[in-house]
């Protein structure tokens, strides 16, 4: 794919589409054709596979194909998800749509645009192609950011089918480990309320790739069950979450009946749970203008910024967390927002943001995803 790849090691994430790598003893700002979250492939350390700009003059002379985790060569390339899927589907290697060729590319259908048209004898497929690039152990999901877009995708594709007429998506999962696929419930419930409603008018392909380490596609190509049961019982508007509060500089503020606590700079992480309404308890929180109750609504009125992490769940995993958290936190403030149970505190900080710090997104993984059962 890539005839010339150069290692490097990651060291942040300048915005959306730019990383900085470390590239034989010299720093580079490559292009990251990706615009997703990426927390649990992008941390410090990580070999980020580097390619040479293919247009000349371009403003960035690199471009970070993949990354390497857990020994696993991992595409970040989301423009060629659709190049993938199109040799596979020639080759007839993904299940379900061995007998399947491309009629068009990037066709438009009444309203919709559409990656592939595929026929298979009489018969036309209507097929859109997402890149997954969020997964934990064994569970891939999908998306790792809020995507209206591709709800609407999902909508729109649904309206196109009839007799004679398939329609669907392919997942190209980029993980050969993952044994199952989700939506990703926790970052963006509209999408998976979508994707459960329009089951039944939609075929899903999550496909399981892997890639050697020079990037070439290797044999093993998989179709991942969904596991309808777990998502039907977890995908729900309750369960617990973080809020992450960001102070720039040292706070002192009065917290109600803990009186007054001096607040170092840092990323602060509160724990908190709802069994129902779980969404609207976390806008709350998220607001500034409100009537000061919870312990954490004081420290979110002088905070520079916020923002949360939902894990949903029907289980009580709130003390769990809050446990977690304690054994890898650099700080702590006892008593904050452990009023009314035995935890030492639900209050958690560090000097930096802890989405940087892999045993934070290693916990996070672990509570959305590792920790779910077999279906």
């Amino acid at each position: 794919m890539y005839p010339d790849l150069y290692p490097s090691t990651f060291r942040r994430r300048l915005h959306r589409f730019a990383v900085e790598c470390d590239l034989d003893g010299r720093t580079v700002t490559a292009h990251l054709p990706n615009p997703g979250r990426l927390w649990e492939l992008l941390l410090p350390g990580r070999t980020v596979l580097l390619a040479p700009a293919d247009k000349p003059g371009r403003a960035l002379a690199w471009t970070a194909v993949a990354v390497v985790r857990d020994g696993a060569t991992v595409l970040l390339h989301t423009t060629l998800a659709n190049r993938v899927v199109e040799f596979l589907i020639g080759a007839g290697r993904i299940p379900g749509l061995e007998d399947a060729s491309v009629a068009r590319r990037e066709a438009t259908v009444g309203d919709s645009r559409l990656d592939f048209i595929l026929r298979r004898g009489e018969e036309e497929i209507l097929l859109e192609v997402k890149s997954c690039t969020l997964f934990g152990n064994d569970l891939a999901m999908f998306p790792d950011a809020v995507t209206e877009r591709g709800r609407r995708h999902l909508l729109n594709l649904a309206a196109h089918a009839r007799p004679g007429r398939r329609c669907g998506v392919v997942w190209l999962v980029q993980w050969p480990r993952a044994r199952r696929f989700l939506p990703d419930y926790h970052t963006d419930p509209a999408f998976a309320e979508t994707f459960l409603e329009m089951k039944d008018r939609l075929f899903y392909l999550p496909v399981a790739v892997s890639w050697t380490e020079d990037l070439r596609l290797e044999d093993n190509v998989r179709v991942l069950p969904v596991p309808w049961d777990l998502l039907r019982r977890e995908s729900r508007d309750r369960g617990a979450y973080l809020i992450l509060c960001r102070l720039d500089a040292v706070r002192s503020v009065e917290v109600g009946s803990l009186g007054r606590i001096d607040f170092p700079a840092g990323t602060w992480c509160y724990v908190g749970s709802a069994r129902k309404d779980l969404s609207r308890r976390i806008a709350r929180h998220l607001r500034l203008r409100k009537t000061l109750h919870w312990h954490i609504d004081y420290l979110r009125a002088t905070a520079d910024a916020c923002t949360a992490l939902p894990i949903r769940t029907a289980d009580d995993l709130e003390h769990e967390l809050a446990r977690a958290l304690a054994k890898i936190a650099e700080f702590s403030i006892p008593r904050f927002g452990s009023s009314d149970c035995t935890c030492a505190g639900h209050l958690f900080g560090w000097r930096g943001d802890p989405r940087r710090d892999p045993s934070f997104i290693a916990l996070l993984q672990h509570f959305r995803m590792d920790r779910l059962p077999p279906d």
